[in-house]
């Protein structure tokens, strides 16, 4: 049993190996909204931070449930507007695989975060992630950061449908997930 686990495990975390380096492959292109729906979908980065925020905001419980998803939508399309205003963050995609790890250990952390805390990480991630995301969408950012605000609210959902689990399945999975965005920010790290 402990080997079939073991290989569930590793086939997973291989695959988001695989998945990490598609994400931002198309600066400069002209996207729209079906692109960004898309998005988030296509790239490990993007789906384990925003399952990560969902998660570790039903691990908080409270007002968690709605501030981090909020905070996180409204720091991405913030990100983008520091794009679009020719404002500059300097290593933006070092702080996307940064956010990465840091998502990981929010959800591997036994304890609860303290809210504020917790708020703070995830605009510090929504700002990097909407800012390179501005730079890829090309002269139709409004369609395209409507769709991937869309699937973005949508992946915390799940995100905080998978927290309400509760007991080892829980306890299991963000085990999992943990490993999983070490591997994927690791990656993304080593590539950069």
């Amino acid at each position: 049993m402990k080997t079939k686990i073991c290989s569930v495990v590793s086939g997973v975390l291989l695959s988001f190996w695989c998945l990490s380096a598609e994400a931002h492959t198309g600066a400069g292109a002209v996207h729209h909204f079906v692109d960004g729906v898309l998005h988030p979908l296509q790239g490990a980065d993007h789906l384990l931070v925003m399952i990560a925020i969902g998660l570790s905001a039903a691990m908080i419980g409270g007002r968690a449930l709605w501030l981090l998803p909020s905070i996180f939508l409204i720091m991405m399309m913030a990100g983008a507007g520091l794009h679009v205003a020719g404002l500059t963050i300097h290593s933006a995609e070092t702080w996307v695989a940064l956010s990465v790890l840091a998502s990981g250990l929010m959800v591997w952390r036994q304890r609860q975060l303290p809210i504020a805390f917790a708020a703070s990480l995830a605009a510090l991630f929504a700002l990097s992630h909407g800012y390179v995301h501005a730079a890829e969408a090309g002269s139709s950012l409004t369609s395209y950061a409507a769709g991937f605000l869309l699937t973005t609210a949508v992946l915390h959902g799940v995100g905080i449908g998978i927290g309400l689990l509760s007991g080892v399945k829980l306890t299991m999975i963000r085990i999992i997930f943990a490993m999983a965005c070490t591997v994927v920010g690791t990656s993304l790290l080593a590539g950069i």
